[in-house]
């Protein structure tokens, strides 16, 4: 049942007439935010190498950028309201790229895991200043419709474009320009930004920072992801492993606490507990959870065992492009206001977890034709389709002063999906890829027959992994045909309130 609770109408201020020129330098940004989460898994088995990273540590190449954007995205977007959107956009651009270049002139692990670190941090403060700034120039809803409509695609496709282009840079250059290319981006993104953005004055939340919150999100978040890393070098019964999923359940049950209890919280209870916007949250974070790792064995599997060159194992991907925007634009767009959100995202993520299926079947000769290219087009597809409406309706009915962080929300469930699914299931793969190397490797006479095993081991840790990767596509499908309710007539409303919206403005809010 929905009531639609309505604030006194006021004249809406005329749009920014340099918007347009605006949205292409946050596109830039965000496309190079997104770019950097994948970009880097092209270069990750030259840096490895180069560096000496241990196979148990190289996940943390991706999981310490992951971990530390999603952990710190909902302070971000509070720093952003509290601090002016366009001074933190620019501030988080020139960060970033400071960090970038920190990265690609790592000379030891500690060097580059660290700057994974700071990139992370400095895209968590630009990041959510990008969608209040969108929201807060586009106020026309069919023009913000648009505008969301291309930042979408750019956070869709955005990171198998990544791949391609890490395959070209660390073949024909080396793996240190996978950071290095930020640069430019952020400059050109940081400039146009400083000339060309105009932020609506008295648009500033100012209520006092949430300090506790964001230390107990973190803390909690970071003892998570560690826990699940350590579990693969220690084991799953080792002490200190235990330790870090007991501390990590206390400190976010603590955040919980908090946030019920302060006055302006981090993350309004409000926002999560709607049904909606919390099979959103959670569905997405799963299926990122079972993409970031396939990403990482992907890239591993074309490289090392079918001995692809990096460019090579970029442009496999591309058909998992093409199905993200056919789903995303074709499909996606086109059904979300006739069709019931759950209709679209629900077999969405089943006909992604039908791709991944399909992978399970790999082999050491697999054929790239027959095997990787479906399972590849379904996954895009799936994934592009029940995106598209989840980005929609992530702030259905919230309110003008939450909207801020219900959108940081949608990038923190991914965020924080993509750290855990790299951890896990690099972990799942890791211990069954040790258990398959015990049981084989003494029936290897001579060194050939060993190669052969150790590969043979790896495709079968992948596989294992794949197949959980398949089991949480399934449970978010799950998820989403049993929290989300949403009509496509919740679609139209929904763009009303979005961050930036005053409270003089008609704003409808859905009450579930």
């Amino acid at each position: 049942m929905s009531e639609t609770a309505q604030a006194p109408a006021a004249k809406a201020p005329a749009p920014d007439s340099n918007r347009w020129k605006a949205l292409s330098f946050i596109a830039l940004a965000q496309l190079m935010v997104v770019l950097d989460a994948t970009i880097v898994n092209i270069a990750l088995p030259s840096a490895q190498q180069d560096l000496g990273i241990s196979d148990g540590n190289r996940q943390w190449v991706i999981t310490a950028y992951a971990l530390a954007f999603g952990g710190l995205l909902l302070f971000g977007g509070r720093i952003a309201d509290l601090w002016g959107r366009k001074r933190t956009f620019v501030t988080g651009l020139i960060g970033f790229a400071g960090a970038s270049a920190l990265g690609g002139a790592a000379t030891n692990e500690a060097m580059l895991l660290g700057s994974r670190a700071l990139q992370g941090a400095f895209g968590a403060l630009l990041a959510p200043a990008a969608l209040s700034l969108l929201a807060v120039m586009f106020t026309d809803s069919k023009e913000r419709a648009k505008a969301f409509g291309i930042y979408g695609a750019i956070a869709g496709g955005g990171g198998a474009v990544g791949l391609i282009l890490g395959g070209f840079l660390t073949e024909y250059l080396n793996w240190r320009w996978t950071f290095f290319v930020n640069i430019p981006f952020a400059a050109v993104a940081a400039a146009g930004a400083y000339f060309v953005i105009r932020e609506p004055s008295g648009s500033r939340n100012r209520s006092p920072l949430d300090i506790p919150g964001v230390v107990l999100s973190t803390l909690g978040l970071v003892s998570l992801v560690y826990g699940f890393t350590r579990a693969e070098s220690e084991g799953w019964g080792d002490t200190m492993t235990i330790g870090l999923f007991v501390a990590s359940a206390v400190l976010l049950a603590s955040f919980v606490f908090v946030e019920s209890k302060v006055k302006a919280p981090l993350l309004p209870l409000r926002v999560i507990t709607d049904r909606n916007r919390g099979g959103i949250y959670l569905s997405l974070g799963l299926a990122i959870i079972a993409m970031f790792g396939l990403f990482l064995f992907l890239t591993y599997y074309l490289q090392i065992v079918k001995g692809y060159s990096p460019v090579k194992t970029g442009f496999a991907f591309l058909p998992m492009i093409a199905g993200m925007i056919t789903g995303s634009t074709q499909i996606g767009a086109r059904l979300m206001t006739r069709v019931p959100a759950r209709l679209l995202m629900g077999p969405g993520f089943l006909v992604a977890a039908l791709g991944m299926l399909l992978l399970t079947q790999m082999e050491i000769g697999s054929s790239y034709a027959t095997l990787f290219l479906p399972a590849m087009l379904l996954l895009g597809l799936g994934m592009g389709t029940a995106f598209m409406p989840a980005m929609s309706l992530a702030t259905l009915g919230v309110e003008p002063r939450d909207s801020g962080v219900a959108s940081a929300m949608v990038n923190t469930s991914q965020q924080v999906g993509g750290a855990i699914g790299t951890a896990l299931l690099n972990t799942i793969a890791a211990s069954a890829t040790t258990s398959y190397l015990k049981d084989h490797i003494g029936g290897a006479s001579n060194q050939a027959q060993q190669q052969l095993v150790q590969l043979q081991a790896q495709v079968h840790g992948y596989t294992n992994a794949i197949w959980f990767a398949v089991g949480i596509l399934v449970a978010a499908a799950a998820i989403v045909f049993t929290l989300v309710t949403a009509k496509p007539s919740d679609v139209a409303p929904s763009a009303g309130s979005v961050d930036g919206a005053e409270d003089d403005v008609l704003v409808p809010v859905i009450a579930h």
